[in-house]
């Protein structure tokens, strides 16, 4: 435990990451680790979908044109996964 730190947030966001921890059945320590591991980076996210374009290339013999991916995301959105590994957002 030498290599701790301190983060300062709002009360409201105390309370609220507590509420979460709680319902969790954890501790607010525990539920921002897991976040912070948990939760890819933009380069992570462009990491991945320049694998997945690999993997599809491989197996259809090319990479999805940009309008395939276009309607994929859009799918996405409209089912409700989050966004953040757009293109756009990398």
């Amino acid at each position: 435990m030498a290599d701790e730190t301190s983060i300062k947030v709002s009360a409201a966001a105390r309370d609220r990451l507590a509420q979460l921890a709680a319902e969790r059945g954890t501790t607010i320590r525990n539920l921002v680790e897991e976040l912070a591991q948990d939760t890819p980076t933009r380069a992570e996210y462009a990491e991945r979908a320049e694998l997945a374009r690999s993997e599809l290339a491989a197996a259809l013999g090319q990479a999805p044109s940009p309008e395939a991916e276009a309607k994929a995301r859009a799918l996405l959105e409209r089912l409700g996964a989050p966004q953040s590994g757009s293109r756009a957002a990398a």
